[in-house]
């Protein structure tokens, strides 16, 4: 008997902007196995004419409706963080499967509520955390459990986050109240790479600062007071015993905008990319054993590719790889795509980084959390 496709209303659908029109639509729609049925907008046009774009059957200006379709099963929650609980929390009691985007809530505290409704109803609850799925990112955790580097001594980044150029739309996030920021987003992302490929800390200190006065507008030049942490820096231990470094500095840089190195016993790596966000920017992998005097380029082999090379481009792909292990999940009962429990993790990690800074502290994370035994995640298939 030929399976039913799993049916997918999207939360959150402009059609002249947004990330669900140009980054989830686009991705979902590599997949013969998922179906887009239905979308929503609180402005009944607009949720009109997103559906004639991009041929959807079901346009909704109510979230509650789109949450009780008979026609949806996953719902896909694509809206500002300030939201997110509060539809997140719809969808799992009309008993819908949830991909909710990242930051999974505005704070630790939103996350473990969402993260316990999810468990206590039973339902599959995925979270936006992509940067785990990027094929580059695969190929440095291989390399790492297969010794390239032998025992892993240090890891240290410095990265430019961005964000104090903006467009209208998203300047919601220079204000840290709103739970979308330098920290919780590009640094957050690409911190669960690391911890992903390297393992999490066991503790943090963190110094954080607000610098910039203020943010530009980039549509109309507007300025727009800064009250995020726009100067992250971040010292640990992690649970193999590495110590890890990481400076985040808002902005872009003429000079270095993302360098990631791994320094162990047998070799070294070193990733650099444009942008401080890894799943959206290309990262360049290069390394050098210990009998080696330059680093190599290290290609990216071709079985980390889920999904076409040339079928998208940008941000767009690496969510396609992420729907890749959500459907293999919902279909085969795998376990590969980040959940809301790894969202916990990883807001504990930036509350930790936030207690520290504020406090002048080491904080220890707690290891019934934070230690991959926990994650229960297959083995990558990459």
């Amino acid at each position: 008997m030929k399976q039913k496709k799993i049916r997918i209303g999207i939360i959150g659908v402009d059609p002249n902007r947004g990330w669900a029109s140009f980054a989830h639509i686009p991705a979902i729609r590599q997949f013969t196995d998922f179906e887009i049925t239905a979308l929503s907008n609180p402005s009944g046009e607009k949720a009109l004419a997103a559906a004639a774009l991009f041929n959807i059957a079901n346009a909704f200006d109510s979230v509650d409706e789109l949450v009780q379709s008979p026609e949806v099963d996953l719902v896909v929650i694509a809206v500002k963080v300030p939201f997110h609980k509060q539809l997140t929390e719809k969808a799992i009691k009309a008993g819908k499967h949830v991909y909710c985007e990242w930051p999974l809530g505005n704070g630790l505290g939103e996350a473990m509520e969402m993260q316990r409704l999810a468990d206590e109803q039973q339902i599959q609850a995925f979270v936006g955390l992509q940067s785990q799925s990027v094929p580059s990112i695969g190929y440095i955790k291989d390399l790492i459990k297969d010794g390239y580097v032998g025992k892993v001594l240090s890891t240290s980044i410095v990265a430019n986050g961005g964000m104090l150029t903006t467009d209208e739309a998203n300047a919601y996030t220079l204000d840290i109240k709103n739970g979308a920021s330098m920290l919780t987003i590009p640094f957050g992302a690409s911190v669960h790479a690391i911890c992903y490929c390297l393992g999490e800390f066991l503790s943090v200190t963190a110094t954080t600062s607000t610098v910039s006065e203020f943010g530009i507008v980039a549509e109309s030049g507007r300025k727009v007071p800064v009250t995020m942490e726009d100067q992250i820096a971040v010292t640990g231990i992690l649970e193999a015993g590495a110590v890890a470094s990481i400076h985040y500095r808002a902005g872009q840089a003429k000079s270095t905008n993302f360098l990631w190195e791994i320094n162990g016993t047998e070799g070294d790596l070193v990733i650099t990319a444009d942008g401080g966000h890894v799943a959206f920017y290309p990262l360049t992998i290069k390394g050098a054993k210990k009998n080696q005097q330059q680093l190599e380029l290290l290609d990216v082999p071709e079985k980390y590719y889920k999904i076409p090379q040339e079928a998208l481009q940008g941000p767009a792909y690496h969510l396609a790889q992420q729907y890749s292990l959500v459907l293999a999940d919902l279909k085969k009962g795998t376990k590969q795509a980040p959940r809301f429990a790894d969202a916990v993790i990883r807001h504990e990690l930036l509350d930790a980084i936030q207690k520290s800074s504020a406090t002048g502290r080491r904080q220890n994370l707690s290891a019934g959390s934070n230690v991959l035994v926990k994650r229960n995640y297959d083995t990558n298939p990459g």
